[in-house]
Parts: structure tokens; sequence; C-alpha cells
């Protein structure tokens, strides 16, 4: 018979987790959470929620907790040199809503069970305009039960929601997501760029082509949200992403070399992309 989760904690009250967490509270879960700054916890100030002093003290508390952390390492840490692991009942499902190394995922899940708990993987996308309106697509690999038992918490910040497989397939996923923007999004910086060298409105020509079929995610990005400051950080993540993405596909036997190196390009102007349509006013 499958569970129905009443209590669920959250660790990683960031840009991302922060509206997640809120998301999760709008609908009526017992949130529990905890931040290593307590500034992070204005993040969930408007919904109900018990605030832990430790990671460790958390554990124990929740049915489910999700995670949303800055990248694999983080998780360990919060595992074992943060004692998650030693304090939590048995059966609590852990979720990881960070983008990863599919591998990595299936070690991770593989010393969570041996914890007597479960692992889902399973990583969002949507960005920041997601978050803000509950509308995240949501790549989770692992149980099957694990995963209907979760479907409502993720359903609380997300439209989209689908179990892809084993854990790890959420990550695969996610990577093969990513690497589609970031292939996309060097389309759009070549694009921009010559309409601006033949003297095309660029204001203009974004908002039509956003309209037609020429749109796409990446596009509209460039458009609205990715301003020159926020590029500076996501190119970073960017190339962080594809290679978790090129070392997934080579252990699977397959060649990434073309789009991997597309993607890095793609990753590698974005900044220049984003001044030149903050620039036009777009």
């Amino acid at each position: 018979m499958m569970r129905t989760i009443k209590r669920v904690g959250f660790i990683g009250l960031g840009d991302q987790g922060g509206p997640m967490a809120e998301a999760v509270g709008e609908q009526g879960f017992e949130l529990h959470v905890w931040a290593r700054r307590s500034a992070s916890l204005s993040a969930v100030a408007a919904v109900p929620h018990v605030v832990h002093d430790t990671a460790a003290g958390l554990a124990g508390s929740a049915q489910l907790i999700g995670l949303c952390l800055r990248d694999d390492a983080d998780i360990w840490n919060l595992l074992d040199d943060q004692l998650l692991l030693a304090n939590i009942a048995t059966g609590t499902i852990i979720v990881n809503h960070a983008t990863g190394d599919p591998d990595e995922a299936e070690r991770i899940s593989a010393h969570v069970t041996k914890a007597g708990a479960v692992y889902l993987d399973a990583p969002v996308s949507g960005g920041s305009p997601g978050t803000r309106t509950r509308t995240l697509t949501t790549f989770a690999g692992g149980p099957a039960d694990a995963f209907e038992a979760a479907r409502p918490v993720f359903a609380a910040f997300s439209d989209t929601v689908r179990l892809m497989g084993p854990v790890g397939a959420g990550q695969l996923t996610k990577l093969f997501n990513n690497a589609l923007t970031i292939t996309n999004m060097k389309n759009a910086e070549d694009v921009l760029a010559l309409a601006v060298r033949v003297g095309l409105d660029l204001h203009a020509l974004i908002h039509i082509i956003g309209a037609s079929s020429g749109g796409s995610a990446a596009l509209h990005a460039l458009g609205k949200d990715i301003t020159p400051e926020l590029a500076e950080h996501l190119h970073h993540l960017m190339r962080r992403d594809m290679q978790h993405f090129a070392d997934a596909v080579r252990r699977r036997g397959a060649d990434p070399e073309e789009v991997l190196e597309r993607a890095l390009a793609g990753a590698s102007g974005l900044v220049q992309a984003a001044r030149l349509v903050a620039r036009s006013g777009a």
C-alpha cells in the first residue's frame, strides 16, 4: 500500500530550493527545514514551518527530505559529515533535486539504502520563472513506489512530473535536457549577433520570432530572464553540466563530442549574448 507523505523536510533554501520549499508548505505539508545560514530561512517565512538546529535533528522528523544543494559533494557531506543518515528513520525518502552525475546518483543510492532509507534523483527544469509560477518539470529516477509516494510533493512546485527509470535516470534525462537547451542557446547567440550586424531591431526580432516557428526556450530566456549578471553565473554551471553529460554518454558507449563542442561554445558566448540583448532594450 502506498504511503501518504505528510511531513516533508527541505534542505537547500537558495534561489531554486527556497521557492520549492515554500510551495510545499503552501500545499499543507508539515514543512521541516534546516539551513546553514539563518538568512536563508526567509525563503519560507510566508508558510508554516519547523526550523531545526542541525541536519541530524531534522532527519527523524520527515517522511521525505528534499535536497537542493550545489553538487554531489554537498550531498555526501550532508549524509555523512552532517549525520543526516545516522539519524534518519527507516523508509524515509531522500530526494536530490539538483543536477549531478548519474553514476554518482547510483553510488549515493546504495549508501542511502544501507541506512534503511530510499533515494530518488529528481532534478528539476524551469529555472527561477518555473519556481515562481510552480511550473517546474521534475525528471525522477528510482523505485516506482517511492516515486508515487513522492509525486504529490513534486506536484507542489511542478506541472510536469515523470519517472524516467531507475536511480540515475532522472539525472541522465536532465543532462540531455540541458544539452539541448545549451546547444539551442548557441543557435540563438549566433542568429542574434548576425541580426545586429545587418541592422535589425533586436527587440522587435526577439518578440516576433518568439511567437513564430523559430521561437525557443533559449531565445525567450535571452530576451527576458538571462541578465548579463545572471549569465556570469550561469555559464559556469552550463559548462559543469555539459561535462557531466559528456562523461555519462561516454560511459554508456556513445560519442558526445559534436554536441559537447557546440554546447561549450554556447556556454562561452552566453555573457556576450546577454549583454547584446540588454543593450538593445529587448
